[in-house]
């Protein structure tokens, strides 16, 4: 399609009916549309020839209108839709008289034939590369008549081996014309994505100097804000130093008072940890009896059930043994009331130690060898209690001999 593009304006010597097809209409300037003009009005008539329009005008390299209308022509004839196109463009003929002469070939009868013929293109699959192409340089149609004369003037194989250099020349002249024009559009490609970057980094340039002088302002006031934090720390840290020795002062003193109440109460709390362990002691053993009184009960109760023979003497004894319990639970009333009193008196002195050992340290230490001491005391209690079930068994032993003898 390239080398028979309708373009406006192009008289040539191999297609004689373009001139009536391409016809535009000129003013004194010169012409007055190029032939991408009318293919701009297919995105106006025909919806689905909007993406063609827009992908040729984000070409960038496509520089003139004629380019531009050789990039249409070919995703129109990739897309199957040029016949398509071009029959809306005739179907609206009004609005091709600002581009055409009324004589044009578009204008008339024959551009319906035309695109008859356009249609037999949509059984061909294109595929073209409108990258690296360039379409913008105009495609020369050179006229040989002026090389070729009459053959009776011709001086034979002379004349044809001149026309045939000459042509090779051409040729030639044209190949190196088309390398220097790709060598020139690529050099300009480059030089605009240079111009491009010159001016990015530029740009770079100016916000990074900008950046820097901010902060170097910054940092001039973040020197003086930590000169100023420096001073005021400086004085703060003098101001805690003396409060920090009148506090030690305090403290001396304040020791000097708890250590004296801390001994005081240390000394009532051994008397009363004493008393405490003997009442301990009492207890266990009237508890020991009280069991032992209980085990004596349910066996006699058992033996009660098996020899009701032995009732009435068991009886008798058993009452004994009540009045001894009573006087035992007596004693354990009494010295349980005692325990309370004393454990009031403990938890009043404990309530006071627990304030001075909040202050002082060394009291848990101490503490902790009265514990020991305890635990002593405990294994002490234990071995009582293992003699007391020495003896309960013995208890057991003068039951059943009675029994036997029963």
């Amino acid at each position: 399609m390239s080398q028979q593009d309708v373009s406006p304006g192009q008289p040539s010597s191999e297609m004689p009916n373009t001139q009536a097809l391409t016809s535009v209409k000129k003013s004194f300037i010169g012409q007055n549309k190029s032939f991408f003009g009318p293919l701009e009005l297919v995105e106006k008539l025909c919806p689905e020839a909007s993406d063609i329009a827009t992908s040729v005008r984000n070409l960038p390299e496509l520089k003139t209108a004629v380019g531009r209308g050789r990039a249409w022509l070919y995703l129109a004839l990739m897309q199957k839709k040029l016949a398509d196109y071009l029959k809306v463009l005739i179907d609206n003929k009004h609005l091709l008289s600002e581009f055409y002469e009324p004589e044009a070939l578009m204008m008339e009868e024959e551009g319906m034939v035309i695109v008859g013929l356009l249609v037999g293109l949509n059984v061909l699959d294109a595929n073209l590369c409108l990258k690296g192409e360039d379409l913008d340089s105009q495609v020369g149609v050179i006229d040989f008549s002026l090389y070729i004369k009459d053959v009776q003037d011709l001086d034979g194989g002379k004349e044809h081996e001149r026309i045939t250099d000459v042509l090779d020349q051409k040729n030639y002249v044209e190949e190196l014309n088309r390398h220097l024009s790709c060598t020139v559009g690529d050099l300009q490609t480059k030089i605009e994505g240079l111009e491009k970057t010159n001016s990015k980094l530029q740009e770079e340039l100016s916000a990074a100097t900008d950046r820097i002088c901010s902060l170097q302002e910054e940092q001039q006031q973040l020197r003086e804000q930590n000169e100023l934090i420096r001073e005021k720390s400086e004085k703060s840290v003098e101001i805690t130093k003396q409060d920090t020795k009148v506090e030690l002062e305090t403290y001396k003193q304040t020791r000097q008072g708890l250590d004296e109440m801390y001994n005081d109460v240390w000394k009532q709390l051994k008397e009363e940890k004493k008393a405490r362990l003997e009442l301990e002691k009492e207890l266990e053993l009237q508890i020991g009896m009280k069991t032992e009184m209980e085990i004596a009960m349910k066996l006699l109760e058992k033996d009660t059930h098996e020899k009701q023979d032995t009732l009435v003497a068991l009886r008798q004894q058993l009452e004994e043994v009540k009045a001894i319990n009573l006087q035992m639970f007596h004693k354990v009333q009494n010295a349980e009331s005692s325990l309370q009193q004393k454990n009031e008196a403990i938890t009043s002195f404990e309530e006071k130690t627990n304030q001075v050992m909040s202050s002082m340290k060394q009291m848990e230490e101490r503490l902790q060898h009265s514990e020991r001491a305890r635990q002593g005391a405990e294994e002490r209690s234990h071995k009582l209690q293992q003699e007391l079930g020495g003896r309960s068994s013995a208890l057991q032993q003068q039951l059943s001999q009675l029994h036997e003898q029963w």
